[in-house]
């Protein structure tokens, strides 16, 4: 068995002395790992640094092996990524993410999504919005969207503010002001069909709560896995960049 693939590297993990298990995220084969020898070498451990995207051969004898990859790097960005904090975290966030889905079940879209979010860690609010939206994106892709196009109680498209945590659907101002200590926060750039400019911390640890919750109450609770801690870590690093107090 043998394919030829581009990847995006999601980490590593040692194997022996010398060689390394890679996890890369492909174009057309999805969340894959497979095995390099001499990955813990001086000239080969630099190209196989999380955020990086390489070229990758995989053989193996049989299709449900491990197999061995040979790599070649195509966009190294790992050391830009380590020059700030929202880089830092922000490429292991979307790590955690990926590893949410099947293993070696096809996401192309996925992988074009996390080329444009790594690229945007410059961007402390830009980064936020997409990562956020990524998470949406998984949520939906696993079986658990949010529907933010109507109101659950009127079906009206307006001045959607709220979700319902029990119905995983957008509420109006009106139809949830009687309730909103019961309903989830709805950040206007998540649903708005003009941008009025990029989203403020708030509106950004608003939409992350949100996704949060579902994350939290759909996925990783029943895995029985926690929510991973960097997602907090992350936002702290957009807080401090983004200026506020």
């Amino acid at each position: 068995m043998q394919w030829a693939d581009e990847g995006l590297v999601l980490g590593t993990r040692h194997h022996g002395e010398t060689s390394v298990v890679l996890e890369v995220l492909t174009r057309a084969h999805g969340r894959h790992l497979g095995l390099v020898r001499g990955g813990r070498s001086r000239k080969v451990q630099p190209v196989l640094q999380t955020g990086n995207t390489v070229q990758l051969v995989w053989r193996a004898r049989l299709d449900d092996h491990l197999g061995m990859f040979t790599v070649e790097p195509v966009t190294l960005r790992a050391a830009v990524l380590m020059e700030n904090a929202v880089g830092v975290h922000g490429v292991q966030v979307l790590a955690a993410l990926v590893r949410l889905l099947p293993e070696r079940d096809p996401h192309e879209r996925f992988f074009t999504a996390c080329e444009v979010i790594v690229q945007s860690f410059d961007d402390p609010a830009l980064a936020g919005e997409l990562l956020v939206r990524f998470e949406l994106e998984i949520l939906n892709d696993l079986g658990f969207g949010i529907d933010l196009s109507r109101c659950a109680a009127t079906g009206g498209s307006e001045d959607l503010v709220f979700v319902s945590p029990k119905s995983a659907r957008a509420v109006s101002r009106e139809a949830g002001l009687p309730y909103q200590d019961r309903l989830l926060a709805l950040p206007a750039f998540l649903v708005e069909r003009e941008r009025s400019g990029p989203p403020n911390y708030d509106d950004l640890k608003a939409a992350f709560d949100l996704s949060g919750y579902f994350l939290a109450r759909n996925v990783y609770e029943p895995r029985g896995a926690p929510m991973p801690p960097i997602r907090g870590q992350f936002l702290q690093a957009v807080k401090r960049r983004l200026g506020t107090q």
